[in-house]
């Protein structure tokens, strides 16, 4: 593939007199060994309006290509200044690369100037040109470098009435209905023994937690009633639970709320992949150790908001906040 000769000085000179003279594109080209479509694109690239008409000069086409010529190869920081604030103000409130673009592509999806792809946002922070201003930090797991985060273990013992997963239902395996939470309770500082108690519904992925000052099953029952009970029944039907010893009381969600509970096998924290993904969320605000005794719970809900309102890729890039709001208002609408 013979490579383009690029319209040069000289010829532009010769294309402004002989269209000066009224001379066609198609002499000019076959006097300059040039395709008639190589001299069109040339004139309508590099022409201006002279306040009454359109002309080509040789001296602005000339001036025109120099300036592209300087600008090739260069772009602004991710494609344009408005994109680049967008993504940096994001970044800043916790949301992922993946969350920011999918939401640009969601509230943007005719205008490209105003997307970019998660990629894109990627090399960006991890360019070394931009390593001073450390924007890894503000990533989910705060890492230089990306890779595989390894689950937990679980804690096993023996349950009274424990039903399996195994008996779950497959609309509820397969998030079709609304209502399905899976709890677990979040450490805090082992030597005051404190905690956090999150549920997580299925299909919205919104996040509920409540402080606990021990992690037993009296604290557990009390706080996941108090989550569940000013909900309406369709907005309850089940919860999946690990095979801690904060769930011995499991019986009573059912006794006072109706509601099914089912255990994970032992050892498989994947079987509440929601609920352990979201408390990796909640983890970026208070790391292993934190001591939850300075916490306020008012303090915990601002955290929850800011989780529930960030855009979810599982989602179509809607926020929990908004897809659990749209369940409630229709269960509302059928009692």
């Amino acid at each position: 593939m013979k490579n383009h000769i690029k319209i040069n000085k000289k010829e532009r000179g010769v294309i402004s007199r002989m269209l000066a003279q009224g001379k066609k594109v198609r002499e000019i080209g076959r006097y300059l060994c040039r395709s008639p479509s190589t001299i069109s694109d040339e004139i309508a690239r590099n022409q201006v309006w002279n306040g009454e008409r359109f002309i080509y000069d040789a001296i602005v086409a000339q001036e025109e290509y120099e300036t592209r010529k300087s600008k090739a190869g260069k772009r602004a920081q991710l494609k344009n200044q408005w994109l680049y604030q967008y993504t940096v103000d994001h970044l800043q409130l916790g949301w992922s690369p993946e969350q920011i673009s999918g939401r640009l592509k969601r509230e943007h999806p005719l205008i490209k100037s105003r997307t970019v792809g998660m990629e894109t946002i990627y090399r960006y922070i991890y360019d070394p040109k931009n390593k001073d201003y450390a924007l890894w930090e503000y990533l989910p797991r705060g890492q230089k470098k990306r890779r595989k985060q390894k689950g937990r273990s679980v804690h096993t013992s023996h349950i009274k009435a424990r039903i399996s997963i195994s008996k779950r239902l497959s609309k509820v395996n397969n998030r079709k209905e609304f209502g399905h939470y899976e709890g677990d309770t979040v450490e805090g500082r082992r030597s005051i023994g404190d905690g956090i108690h999150t549920e997580v519904e299925r299909v919205s992925r919104m996040l509920f937690a409540k402080k606990i000052d021990k992690i037993n099953s009296e604290e557990a029952i009390k706080v996941q009633i108090k989550i569940f009970g000013h909900l309406p029944k369709q907005a309850r039907r089940s919860v999946t639970l690990d095979n801690g010893r904060e769930n011995h009381l499991h019986m009573q969600l059912t006794e006072v709320l109706q509601m099914s509970t089912y255990f994970c096998h032992p050892y498989a924290s994947y079987e509440r992949g929601t609920n352990e993904n979201t408390n990796g969320l909640l983890r970026r605000y208070l790391p292993k150790q934190t001591n939850f005794s300075t916490l306020t719970q008012e303090e915990l809900d601002e955290i929850v908001l800011e989780i529930n309102t960030r855009p979810k890729k599982v989602l179509k890039y809607q926020t929990p906040l908004e897809v659990f709001t749209s369940y409630l208002i229709n269960c509302s609408d059928s009692t």
